[in-house]
């Protein structure tokens, strides 16, 4: 089998299954297997795969078939222009939340913040980005998952910044000593209990844990909102992403809490309410 019908034939096997951007998926499969850049595969069409590299590839194109996330084959992703491993203990990082970040390095620059607290950290690529891109910064990332850990510390030492980031096994506060921060950050579970059973087939092979925020959906801005001004220098700030129909509910949340002020939303690349940023008063 060349590169070239390897790729027909795997981008036909997933157009089958309906499975979203078959092209791309079967290229990027192939780059993997034969470890080659795209124009490697333009240029070279016509090779022939070893028997090892077709086996390969087509155990990895069924994979997909079942509905696992490319990035669990790869265990690869690439966010704010670093590279992150991840498998099935963390959730993947999405673009979406490039903009959380980006809007915690702003009001960190403006506000000359010192340390951050990064809840629900995962693969790390919050709590990385913020000690990648910001100078003179202390990030502390907390999660439940040991697994989720693990993987956070081996992404934070390949990207360098392990001096700088301190990595606690806690669910949410609970494990956390008296330390306040000038930026509560996270990307918490924020799905809807009901609606994980109609999620895509590649977002059901991610961990539950990272998705499920209780029947409401709300289970995590609740304690988070409602715990957090206590861990919070004054004048702190708390940045969250949502779910693009949770801007009211979480709006309320915080309202409900005295402690603070200035609360405000941006919107994502397509225009949907994805982070929200509030200030203690």
């Amino acid at each position: 089998m060349t590169i070239k019908q390897a790729l027909i034939k795997g981008v036909t096997i997933l157009k089958l299954e309906e499975i979203s951007t078959p092209k791309l998926k079967a290229r990027l499969i192939l780059q993997y297997v034969l470890k080659k850049p795209r124009q490697y595969l333009i240029v070279y069409d016509y090779q022939k795969l070893t028997d090892i590299e077709e086996q390969q590839y087509l155990k990895y194109i069924e994979l997909l078939k079942q509905g696992n996330p490319i990035e669990h084959i790869t265990h690869q992703k690439e966010f704010m222009k670093l590279n992150f491993y991840v498998d099935n203990n963390v959730l993947i990082p999405r673009q979406d939340t490039e903009i959380l970040v980006e809007e915690v390095i702003e009001i960190a620059k403006k506000t000359k913040a010192k340390k951050i607290l990064d809840l629900c950290t995962g693969s790390g690529a919050i709590a990385i980005s913020l000690a990648k891109y910001l100078e003179n910064i202390e990030v502390t990332a907390l999660d439940i998952s040991r697994k989720a850990l693990d993987i956070a510390i081996s992404n934070a030492k390949n990207n360098n910044v392990q001096d700088k980031i301190t990595f606690v096994e806690s669910n949410l506060f609970n494990s956390l000593g008296k330390e306040k921060y000038d930026i509560i950050v996270s990307n918490p579970p924020y799905i809807k209990k009901e609606e994980i059973k109609i999620l895509d087939k590649e977002v059901k092979k991610e961990p539950i844990i990272a998705l499920d925020g209780g029947e409401d959906g709300l289970d995590f801005y609740k304690e988070i909102i409602d715990k957090g001004y206590e861990y919070l220098k004054y004048s702190g700030y708390i940045c969250l992403e949502i779910g693009y129909d949770q801007k009211e509910e979480v709006f309320k949340i915080i309202k409900n809490k005295n402690q603070y002020i200035k609360t405000y939303c941006k919107k994502d690349l397509f225009d949907n309410d994805r982070v929200i940023v509030t200030q203690l008063g």
